[in-house]
Parts: C-alpha cells; sequence; structure tokens
C-alpha cells in the first residue's frame, strides 16, 4: 500500500491550493482527480464564463461614450467569442495543470477516490483497478459540488443544459429558457443575449439574486431587460415537454399558465455537495450530504482530526476564492500549524459579473437584524460620482454601508455599477480588519476613482448625525 503525509481527494483550484501548503512545508502528498486537473473552475465556470461575459460588456462600455460610440459599427461575432473562451480553459487540456502539481512536489493520482475507513482512501483507475493508499496525517476532500435538478414534471424526459451546457456550447439557440434567478442564472442569460439568443429568465422567486439587498436584484433584473432578457419572477415552472426542435415550458405565473416554447432550456437552480460516491459510509457519514467542518476545517462527526472537507463540499460558501482560502487554512493546519483556523468575522465576498456587476461582501442588513446587531444603513449613487462620466453617458449604481452603530465598524457592503468589483476589496479589508469608521473617514480617496464614493458614504453618515471627529 502506498503511503503518503496527506491525500487531496479532487484537483480543482481549491484541492491545488490544499495540496501546495504541504508540499511546502516537506511533508510528502498526493492529490486524486478522475477528471481535468484545475476542475470547475478553470473549464466549466469562473474563467468561461467570464471570457463569454467580457465582450457584450466591452460592447456596452464602448456604446456608453460618446466619443467610441460611432467606432462600434457591429455585434458580437460568436464563433470568435467562442474561440477566445476555448484559449482560455486551454481546449480542455489540462497538461499545464498537471505539470504545475508535479512542479510543486505532488505526485498526481488519476483516478475515482473513495474513502475506505480511518486515514484509507482506494483509487479506481480508468482500467478498473481499484489501488488502496494511506494518509499519515490527514485526507482533506475537495470533491466540489454538482448541479441540482429541480422537480419539474416531465424534465427527465428532454435533454436539458447545466452550467456547464451554458459555457461550453458552441453554436448560439434562437431561443433559451434559464430556470434560475442565482449568479448563474443572471450571468449566462446575459451573456447568452450579447450572442444572439432571445433569452427567457424563469425564477421562482420575486426577486433575482434574493440572497442579497433587496436593490440588487431589482437593479439587475432592469439590467437584463435592457440586453434584452425577459425576465419572468414569481413563476413556478409546472411541467415541461419536448415539442419539435426544442421543448414547451408550462409556467404559472400569478396564477395564469403561460406556455413558452424554446430550442433549448437551461437549469442554474443550485448545487449540491459531491459525496454520493465518495465512500463516506466507511466513516460514519452519510452519503449527498455536505460534510460540515469546524474552523480548522476537520470533518465533525469523525474521531482522530484527520479528515477535513474544504470549499464547495461542505457547505459553507460555494465560491472558488472562498474554498481556496479554506484550502490554506486545513493544508497549513494538517501540516502541523495548530493555530490554523477561518477568521469569525464574515467578509466573503462575491461579485456577480453582469453589466452593471453587483460586488458585495459581509452582512446584508437582514443578516445583522438577524444576528442582533443594531445597525445603520448608509446609501449613495454611484452614478454621480464624477468617475462615472469619464466612463461614459447613462451610468446608474447604488452604493451600501451597513454599519454597527455601537461597534463603529462597516459589517457589510454592497455595490451594483459597471466596474464596481474593484471597490470590493478596501470593504473586505475593513470589514475584517474592524477598522473603526473614524479612521476611514482619514482614507482618502483618490479623484476621480470609483473609490470616491467611500468619501461620499461617509459624508451621508455624517449628515445624518454621525461626528467623524468625536473623542
Amino acid at each position: 500500500m502506498d503511503t503518503y503525509d496527506v491525500i487531496v481527494i479532487g484537483a480543482g483550484a481549491v484541492g491545488e491550493n490544499a495540496a501546495a501548503i504541504p508540499a511546502q512545508r516537506g511533508l510528502r502528498v498526493a492529490i486524486v482527480e478522475s477528471h481535468l486537473v484545475g476542475g470547475e473552475c478553470s473549464y466549466w465556470a469562473c474563467i468561461p464564463s467570464k471570457t463569454l461575459l467580457n465582450p457584450g460588456r466591452i460592447l456596452e462600455f464602448a456604446r456608453s461614450n460618446p466619443a467610441t460610440r460611432s467606432a462600434v459599427t457591429g455585434s458580437l461575432e460568436p464563433g470568435s467569442v467562442f474561440r477566445r473562451r476555448d484559449e482560455m480553459v486551454s481546449e480542455w487540456d489540462d497538461s499545464s495543470q498537471a505539470d504545475w502539481v508535479a512542479d510543486n512536489g505532488i505526485e498526481l493520482i488519476r483516478g475515482h477516490a473513495r474513502l475506505a475507513g480511518e486515514r484509507s482512501v482506494a483509487v479506481t483507475g480508468d482500467d478498473g483497478r481499484t489501488k488502496p493508499y494511506r494518509a499519515e496525517r490527514a485526507v482533506i476532500v475537495a470533491t466540489g459540488s454538482e448541479p441540482v435538478s429541480p422537480d419539474i414534471e416531465g424534465i427527465e424526459d428532454i435533454t436539458t443544459w447545466t452550467s456547464r451546457d451554458l459555457t461550453g456550447a458552441t453554436e448560439v439557440p434562437a431561443r433559451l429558457a434559464i430556470v434560475g434567478g442565482g449568479a448563474v442564472g443572471v450571468e449566462m442569460a446575459q451573456a447568452w443575449a450579447w450572442l444572439g439568443s432571445e433569452v427567457t429568465l424563469i425564477h421562482n422567486s420575486e426577486r433575482l439574486l434574493a440572497a442579497e439587498e433587496p436593490f440588487v436584484g431589482e437593479e439587475i433584473a432592469r439590467a437584463l431587460r435592457e440586453s434584452g432578457v425577459r425576465v419572468v419572477t414569481g413563476a413556478d415552472t409546472k411541467r415541461v415537454r419536448p415539442v419539435e426542435g426544442g421543448a414547451a415550458l408550462e409556467v404559472d405565473v400569478a396564477g395564469e399558465i403561460e406556455e413558452i416554447v424554446v430550442d433549448e432550456v437551461a437549469v442554474a437552480a443550485g448545487r449540491r455537495p459531491r459525496t454520493d460516491d465518495l465512500g463516506v459510509e466507511s466513516v460514519g457519514l452519510s452519503p449527498g450530504d455536505p460534510l460540515e467542518v469546524d474552523d480548522h476545517m476537520l470533518v465533525t462527526g469523525v474521531g482522530g482530526d484527520w479528515l477535513y472537507a474544504v470549499g464547495d463540499v461542505n457547505g459553507r460558501a460555494l465560491l472558488t476564492h472562498a474554498g481556496k482560502y479554506q484550502a490554506r487554512i486545513a493544508g497549513a493546519h494538517a501540516s502541523g500549524v495548530a493555530g490554523a483556523a477561518v477568521d469569525a468575522i464574515p467578509a466573503t465576498p462575491r461579485v456577480i459579473f453582469t453589466n452593471p456587476e453587483v460586488a458585495a461582501v459581509g452582512l446584508t442588513e437582514q443578516q445583522a437584524a438577524d444576528a442582533g446587531i443594531s445597525v445603520d444603513v448608509v446609501t449613495h449613487d454611484i452614478g454621480a460620482i464624477a468617475a462615472a462620466g469619464t466612463l461614459g453617458e447613462g451610468y446608474s449604481g447604488t452604493a451600501e454601508l451597513v454599519i454597527d452603530r455601537c461597534g463603529g465598524v462597516v459589517v457589510g457592503a454592497t455595490f451594483v455599477g459597471p466596474q464596481v468589483a474593484e471597490l470590493l476589496h478596501s470593504a473586505t479589508v475593513a470589514i475584517v480588519g474592524r477598522v473603526p469608521l473614524r479612521r476611514l473617514w482619514h482614507a482618502v480617496p483618490a479623484f476621480p476613482t470609483f473609490s470616491e464614493v467611500w468619501l461620499r458614504l461617509l459624508e451621508s453618515y455624517r449628515d445624518a448625525g454621525w461626528d467623524p471627529y468625536a473623542p
């Protein structure tokens, strides 16, 4: 039986980070992958989705500025967009990622891994043979998540697009329905509308991006409609059936059944942790459930302090950067750094790369109230910032800070507008560092940049009664 100090299951971006830390500290590390090294983010999610979105965003920026508008004489050429996407995902060839693994002193094992008891992993290769491995220190699970199929009558009778099809397709459907109004749904609705598809976005909630502040969903719905997307909210998709050349969806909208006929149906209705075929029952856990973890990323309910879970598979935050952060914690702790633990302050940044962008971090006003924090909320029109005018005409957007009234610190921030994602890290630093507002008052923003909105937000708070000079 081959033995390593640490075995990582899953060689996506999160698993790579989990493996790199103990390898850098001189431990013997193996990483197991059944598909492409680099995982979902590299080939089917973050990278291809943003590559599909950015051409349309650039085109809209050019059209918004009178100085460049006349230079825009046509629309996007889908073939060129797809070719650039294919380049960015290395034509779905993971050779360079595999080289990175080897260059970092990590052994790559190809095959499907399952837990086989304490510190044991069984890997089945393409030849069908299964080989046992043992981890002296730790096994780190980084198997990610998979799409959830909604409970819609007839859904099994048609071929649906998943998030992978939305980012990997090579032809533009004339009519596309997307079921789900979360991050994947809104981003891909806009991307495919820009590519020339007649897109209908169907969401069962009254508000898109319902986990964010209420104004976010309203502003994104308006932007999607301006991009040509038909947005149907508060809609319950009752049934799907195949028709010639496509599918028909029967949708209940305010008590009225409407039939929507399309060429393709994409499902973006959430994801679940990939634990069904992981062998978790061998250590007393239930297949299909998320692997709940403590702040060291150790899986709870499993004795011996040897099993870790990072990224989507633990259900904490289904975001690549959040998973990579967790992976660094787990990798350090598994290497013997006893103090390695995630921070207690909830400050995971999140970005929706539509136009306008949505950038948020920390708590929403409702989440803060649920946590028993007494807060003040200040907002400002980003379109009133001088930088907005330099970008182009018609800029609109909103900035909001959620402020802990007693602590005098920011606990949440949300920005909606073109190019606001670059404002997010300053907000993250303010929240994680618990920077007092009276110190932020002296953080002078450069002019004319979008960061000036920080000053305007603090001025609004001052005008509401806060004294930046009080002792």
